[in-house]
């Protein structure tokens, strides 16, 4: 099992849950900046009413709201990147926070302050030779443009993002190779204000209103795109979706009807920025449902002339869908929640470990698109014990163990797969709920629920194993 060459292992994480520093240096508040500690058992939280979000505006609190704090790697990320060099680190997928850079998100001109942060960040990865892979929005817009517009329903989100993206691009062109639009872009679909700023209240339709959302980001990716391909040819621009991988509960005519569409559905994403049109699954959706999003000839013509150089994707679990779904019991996965599957074995976040569907994943993604294969986020969220200076998290080395297997079985099945970061490098706040408790890094931070601790780093044991996983390219999981 022999993975290229230049293969790019790493790690990844957004900076609405590591920077911190909410109000450092005139940065404005993100739509992250609003999400208190949520209940696991609720399964996260992803809603905030109008009144909620108003209230978290006028708290400055960052214990409250723990996005705001992170885990200051605004100011350890020196620190931390040596860790991640030490390592032995190909790559780092994060993003840039759009709110740093443009705090309100409708400026004339960028923060240079934001600016100077990331070319200090870019210029510490570059001493220990780190490809940064950056994602341009990460569920951290700026909240202005949320309350102001109410998001990606409102076009002009367009220019904004295009002002704020071009900036950056023109900054670091000479470094940033690698470039993400928007971080698992279907969420727009099912967390709404996460990933698209939407205000329910302030939507008369929200399930008409979040395609067409959608569909004012995916215009934004390709006008990117097209900016990217015009003036630094050299640059890779990609997509990022979430894969939602499912099964058919049964070889049963009707059950396997139902994972087709649900699979081309979920593929929908993927398909517009590759393909540059909108597929038929969504099309008879849309008819059914009444829903008639405001596409122009030119968005057509944007969409079908400016597709991406690569496709990326997350991949933490699988579900099984059936015909009659609604009787069978349920559990979560990532975005999504669908059918238990009894073969496979559960986080203590009901995520279904399931290293043969990366595999799958990765030949279906390449089967269906034909373009280079990049794996932005895989990893094990789950209650780490810190003892004697260390966590011996021999559960992490197992699932790594088995997914990076997979994944070599997929490069041996021909599929171009170039880099791997795994997600969370460093324990970081939940995306979902704002807790530290779910803990997927190689470096425990010493940082409790309720934001006490030094935020010391420590190196796990999975911190050596991964590094020597990337010493022998792959080849030594033992």
């Amino acid at each position: 099992m022999r993975f290229p060459e230049n293969f790019l292992w790493g790690g990844a994480f957004a900076a609405n849950q590591t920077e911190g520093a909410f109000d450092a240096d005139g940065k404005g508040l993100s739509t992250a900046d609003i999400f208190p500690k949520a209940d696991r058992k609720t399964g996260g939280m992803f809603y905030r009413t109008y009144d909620q979000i108003l209230e978290a505006v006028s708290d400055p609190d960052s214990m409250k709201y723990p996005k705001r704090r992170g885990i200051d790697f605004y100011h350890h990320y020196r620190e931390d990147i040596a860790m991640f060099a030490e390592m032995g680190f190909k790559a780092l997928r994060f993003s840039f926070s759009w709110p740093r850079i443009f705090p309100m998100g409708d400026e004339e001109t960028p923060n240079r302050k934001g600016l100077d942060y990331y070319r200090n960040v870019i210029s510490e990865l570059k001493k220990y030779n780190i490809t940064p892979i950056i994602t341009l929005s990460h569920f951290e817009m700026p909240l202005n443009l949320s309350l102001k517009y109410n998001g990606w329903a409102d076009r002009r989100l367009i220019e904004y993002f295009l002002r704020y993206a071009e900036t950056v691009i023109d900054e670091f062109h000479d470094d940033i190779r690698y470039w993400i639009t928007f971080n698992e872009i279907d969420a727009t679909l099912h967390i709404p204000l996460m990933g698209a700023g939407l205000i329910e209240e302030k939507t008369e339709d929200i399930e008409k209103t979040k395609y067409q959302a959608i569909h004012h980001q995916f215009v934004a990716s390709s006008l990117l795109t097209k900016y990217v391909h015009e003036h630094y040819p050299d640059l890779m621009i990609g997509c990022m979706s979430t894969k939602n991988l499912k099964y058919p509960a049964t070889c049963r005519p009707e059950d396997c009807m139902q994972w087709l569409y649900e699979t081309e559905a979920d593929s929908a994403c993927t398909d517009v920025q590759v393909f540059g049109e909108y597929p038929y699954v969504w099309k008879t959706m849309w008819r059914k449902k009444g829903i008639t999003p405001e596409i122009t000839e030119e968005d057509a013509a944007v969409l079908k002339n400016n597709t991406v150089d690569f496709v990326s994707f997350s991949y933490y679990a699988s579900l099984v869908t059936s015909a009659d779904g609604s009787k069978k019991e349920k559990t979560s996965a990532n975005l999504l929640v669908g059918e238990k599957n009894p073969y496979l074995r559960q986080t203590p976040w009901g995520w279904q470990i399931d290293p043969v569907g990366l595999r799958f994943s990765l030949n279906q993604m390449y089967d269906r698109y034909k373009l280079p294969v990049f794996v932005a986020e895989n990893g094990l969220g789950t209650i780490d014990v810190f003892e004697n200076g260390t966590v011996n998290d021999d559960y992490r080395i197992d699932y790594l163990r088995e997914h990076i297997r997979e994944m070599g079985k997929a490069v041996e099945d021909g599929v171009p797969v170039f880099g791997y970061t795994y997600w969370g490098c460093i324990d970081c706040i939940s995306a979902s709920t704002s807790e530290m408790s779910k803990r997927y890094g190689f470096i425990y931070v010493d940082q409790n629920d309720d934001g006490s601790g030094t935020l010391k780093r420590y190196p796990k044991a999975s911190f050596r194993w991964y590094q020597k996983v990337i010493a022998s390219n792959g080849e030594d999981l033992d």
